[in-house]
């Protein structure tokens, strides 16, 4: 919402009720950027009536249960939240008269992971092991169905929408207070003067900066809203390929980078807390942007050292965070 009040556009939100106060919905909802409502998306007339009152011309759609351990606790919830909540979207802009460009947010997890050394695009097999990964393969099939049947790009001049889903790496940056995830745990434990507990420190992920990706949605929504039928699709948004690190790379490059600040030295370490009771997570997975890249001219501006310094900068900051936070989305449009 910050960025794109920065870019003068006129925004309505709807999601559920912030999970944690520290949030940054909370941080900038005092300022008034844009009409907020908190509903659930698998009410569909409700979410009908928000979207027909308001006449977007460009839908961001981020609403999701997004964690993968959380998942195995709430199975069908998951699916019902991902999937049916994509698909009242959906039928919601089958309503809309005007022309809109839609980008459907799912994760770098639809793929079927083979757990092999390889980078996945977008032509590669859909799948998912946790209930996660399947509910947002589930979500790529649902955005494929509407796309055919009810948004075809042969009869764009009768429906005027254009359709994109877009499949981000592991995204870090400032503001995740989310449980099971490992900035907000490695900050938690920092903070605390904690050892960091990792549960799975050899797993290699598509990190990148909350940033990059975000960047990625804006230029393809502007694109798509142009021309629905060059940029109909589905489009991976990642690091390059050096910027896929394991876990563990990531808890010592991000310690590194706190004890550079104010502590000295030494004071913070890890341990590897993961056991073979622990539900399966995806151990490697890495993603092919050259779609992107070549299609969108898009590439990763910030590598994964400045990705984890931009991440730690936020953390250590304790007023003006909302300043702040409107500062770094300036500083990397200008990058």
């Amino acid at each position: 919402m910050a960025w794109l009040h920065l870019l003068g556009a006129t925004v309505k939100g709807y999601a559920l009720t912030p999970e944690y106060p520290e949030c940054l919905f909370n941080i900038l909802e005092p300022l008034q950027l844009g009409e907020s409502i908190i509903a659930d998306i698998r009410n569909k007339e409700k979410l009908t009536g928000e979207i027909l009152s308001f006449q977007p011309d460009y839908i961001f759609h981020l609403a999701a249960q997004p964690l993968v351990r959380r998942s195995y606790e709430i199975p069908a919830e998951t699916f019902e939240v991902n999937a049916v909540g994509t698909a009242n979207l959906l039928e919601a802009v089958n309503r809309l008269s005007g022309k809109c460009a839609v980008i459907i947010i799912t994760t770098d997890k639809v793929y079927e992971n083979k757990e092999q050394d390889i980078l996945y695009n977008e032509e590669d097999v859909l799948g998912g092991y946790d209930p996660y990964s399947a509910s947002k393969a589930c979500t790529e099939i649902v955005v494929s169905s509407f796309r055919n049947a009810f948004f075809n790009i042969d009869k764009i001049d009768q429906h005027k929408k254009g359709i994109v889903s877009v499949r981000a790496g592991n995204v870090i940056g400032g503001g995740d207070f989310s449980a099971d995830r490992i900035i907000p745990d490695i900050i938690k434990a920092l903070k605390q003067h904690r050892t960091i507990e990792v549960r799975n420190p050899g797993a290699v992920r598509p990190w990148q900066h909350v940033l990059e990706p975000l960047g990625g949605y804006l230029l393809l929504g502007g694109l798509l809203y142009g021309d629905a039928v060059k940029y109909s699709g589905a489009y991976n948004f990642g690091p390059n390929p050096a910027d896929h690190l394991t876990v563990k790379e990531l808890v010592e490059m991000a310690i590194k980078t706190w004890e550079s600040g104010d502590l000295p030295a030494g004071q913070a370490g890890w341990k590897d807390t993961g056991d073979n009771n622990q539900v399966h997570e995806a151990n490697l997975l890495k993603l092919d942007i050259s779609k992107a890249k070549k299609i969108l001219n898009w590439q990763p501006k910030l590598d994964a050292a400045a990705a984890i310094e931009w991440t730690i900068k936020w953390y250590r900051q304790t007023d003006a965070v909302a300043d702040f936070s409107f500062n770094q989305v300036k500083e990397y449009m200008q990058l």
